[in-house]
């Protein structure tokens, strides 16, 4: 029809004048570089004239058909607006209507204004219009849309999208009288992953967290990512307690399976808080809060498991806020003081330093807990402030001191991240006098969580100032190993988890020692045997070779003048506890003892693994050390040896280690049967 209508076929339009010609010209170069259209039909409303860009967009040829069959108004169109069909058949004109062609990823979107055509009798002749086209330009707002509701890397809602959908979910659960379940997770040493392996590794694991997420939530919820390693998920329909648990622990063991990426197996973990609506909160920003508070309390009880929020935990950010906000005023207060724990030789006593530590007296709370206000100030980044004031009068203090004795200063990772350090450091050298190898500075393996690169020069920078560094709480990390290989270490604390109960008989904490000071002696490093409180555990620390001790058998941190007074006399005493023991339980029971052939009835006071207290025979000093057989359980003798003897009062010590519960089996198989 269209070339009918340039052949002359219908009409023979007369020549053009210079002007006219002019315009068409014009008009081609609109239609074909513009996004702009033209389109015509006659009075039945058949397309007559259709711009040959479009045409070909909409399949070539001519473009027959009515216009209404080819175009239909799009889905977003306003509710005011008449359908085509009306203007059409009652001739009135339109303007801007969003029409739509085609469908599914076919669909292409337009512009449309029209208005009718009368010859000079005004007579209807058909309608004329204009077009454009806004295919690429709503693909560009989809794809905007997009990226403003969902995660760029894992294809999760986002925390916009999420906090729409939470709103909206609380609004319908009010109306359905539902409730609704909000979970947030965090991943457990995701950030080592990201700085060991790169941040290409760290998105690659995230995509697959946001995978593995997907598939134990299933449809039931709404799963997002709000940022780093943060996720959250919806539940509109929340079931029980119990099941939530069970979810929560689904997802835990699902996310600490090994993920092989990179040509490693990498393992993480992850934390969780719950909250549920209406009970935790009304409105979102409530639950949220909950839900957060919830997850402080799941990394506070060692991550890798999840808690409900409970009103507890808003009581117990009250008091952390009302802390923090105390905290900020402490120093120019002067409410904080040093104390100093000694550092002894195993050699011979001798005291060789003091490690600071800082305390804070609240003017209204009293003495403050280390272990309470510490992790309050690295989170609000008051450690820095804090911590120079502690390496300033620690290095003043300890100036004081005679001979060569040094003084350890913890140095937090936020620290050891300022770049300033190094210069703070030698500041406080310099104002004190106090000789660089006195100072030690202890540092956690939590410094390795930056990048290598900055962890090598700093470490290099404080070399060359000349002060020692020690390299603390040493085994409770993750890589020790490997920091030791790179980092320039004087020394080794060996973390008092492993000190503890080293002295009793088939604890293995002492072959672990053995091999951490084998490990250090090798590097031609010190080591330090921390929380040591029983006596007998000095001379097994030596005897396996450590070179310090330091814990409460040598004195408990005490004041600058104290620490001076200590360390002009040289040597330490030590206080305590003499001998280790393993975990005894009362008892009170008749048992079959058998000695040297002969047998009679005793009664058990206490019972450990390795021995046991009795009464009921008077035993004589001369049967010390004499071998004897006890019958604990009825039908079975344990061999043991009478270790003393006191009237009628006697300790054996096992040939074997005896397990406790068995005592206890036959009670409980009678409470069963009863």
């Amino acid at each position: 029809m269209r070339e009918r209508l340039r052949a002359g076929e219908v009409t023979t339009p007369p020549a053009p004048s210079a002007s006219g010609s002019i315009a068409l010209r014009l008009i081609r170069e609109a239609e074909e570089h513009s996004a702009g259209w033209f389109w015509e039909t006659d009075r039945t409303g058949q397309l007559c004239y259709l711009s040959d860009k479009v045409a070909r967009l909409l399949g070539g040829g001519e473009p027959g058909g009515t216009f209404t069959d080819l175009f239909r108004l799009s889905g977003d169109a306003g509710d005011t607006e008449r359908t085509l069909a009306f203007h059409f058949s009652s001739r009135t004109s339109f303007s801007d209507y969003s029409l739509e062609t085609g469908s599914g990823e076919a669909t292409r979107h337009w512009t449309v204004s029209g208005r009718p055509r009368f010859d000079e009798f005004g007579q209807f002749q058909g309608f004329t219009g204009t077009g454009s086209d806004l295919t690429e330009k709503r693909r560009a707002e989809a794809e905007i849309t997009r990226l403003a509701l969902f995660d760029g890397l894992t294809g999760l809602a986002n925390r916009q999208r999420m906090r729409l959908s939470l709103d909206q979910t609380l609004i319908n659960s009010r109306r359905g009288w539902r409730n609704v379940a909000l979970l947030l997770l965090d991943l457990d040493r995701f950030k080592a992953v990201n700085d060991t392996l790169g941040h290409q590794v760290g998105d690659a694991l995230l995509k697959q967290v946001a995978q593995r997420l997907q598939r134990c939530t299933a449809d039931h919820g709404l799963v997002g990512r709000l940022g780093g390693d943060e996720f959250q998920i919806i539940l509109p329909e929340a079931p029980g307690h119990e099941a939530l648990s069970e979810l929560s622990r689904t997802i835990i063991t699902t996310l600490s399976q090994p993920y092989y990426l990179a040509g490693s197996n990498i393992t993480i973990g992850c934390s969780i808080g719950i909250a549920v609506a209406p009970e935790n909160g009304n409105d979102s920003e409530t639950l949220i809060r909950s839900a957060d508070l919830a997850l402080y309390a799941a990394k506070a009880d060692g991550r890798g498991t999840h808690r409900f929020y409970h009103e507890d935990m808003l009581e117990g950010a009250r008091h952390r806020k009302a802390l923090e906000d105390d905290l900020r005023g402490a120093l120019a207060r002067g409410e904080f003081h040093v104390v100093y724990q000694p550092v002894v030789a195993t050699r011979d006593a001798s005291v060789v330093g003091f490690e600071a530590l800082v305390r804070w007296d609240h003017p209204l709370r009293g003495p403050v807990s280390p272990g309470e206000f510490i992790p309050i100030a690295e989170e609000s980044g008051l450690i820095e402030p804090i911590g120079e004031w502690v390496l300033r009068t620690a290095a003043a203090e300890a100036a004081k001191w005679p001979g060569e004795v040094r003084v350890a200063v913890n140095v937090s990772p936020i620290q050891f991240a300022n770049a300033q350090l190094p210069t703070i450091v030698a500041s406080a050298l310099a104002n004190s006098g106090l000789a660089p190898q006195r100072l030690e500075l202890e540092i956690t393996e939590g410094v390795f969580l930056n990048e290598s690169a900055s962890s090598d020069a700093m470490f290099a920078s404080l070399k060359r100032l000349g002060v020692r560094l020690a390299l603390d709480d040493f085994g409770t990390g993750y890589s020790s190993l490997g920091y030791l290989r790179k980092a320039p270490f004087d020394k080794i604390k060996i973390d008092q988890s492993f000190v503890r109960g080293a002295a009793v008989t088939g604890n293995r904490n002492a072959a672990i020692i053995q091999a951490i000071v084998t490990l250090a002696t090798t590097l031609g490093m010190e080591t330090t045997a921390e929380g040591v409180e029983i006596q007998d555990e000095i001379a097994l620390i030596a005897g396996l070779g450590c070179s310090h001790i330091q814990g409460f058998v040598y004195g408990r941190p005490m004041l600058a003048d104290q620490a001076a007074a200590l360390a002009a006399e040289g040597k330490a005493a030590a206080t305590g506890v003499r001998v280790s023991r393993a975990p005894r339980v009362r008892t009170l029971r008749w048992a079959r003892l058998v000695v040297g052939g002969q047998t009679g009835e005793v009664r058990i006071r206490n019972v450990s693994s390795w021995g046991a207290m009795i009464d009921g025979i008077e035993f004589p000093a001369s049967m010390v050390g004499s071998a004897v057989a006890i019958e604990l359980i009825e039908g079975t003798l344990m061999t043991a040896e009478l270790r003393w003897a006191q009237g009628e009062q006697a300790g054996l010590r096992f040939d074997e280690p005896f397990q406790i519960e068995r005592l206890q089996a036959p009670a409980a198989r009678a409470r069963r049967a009863g």
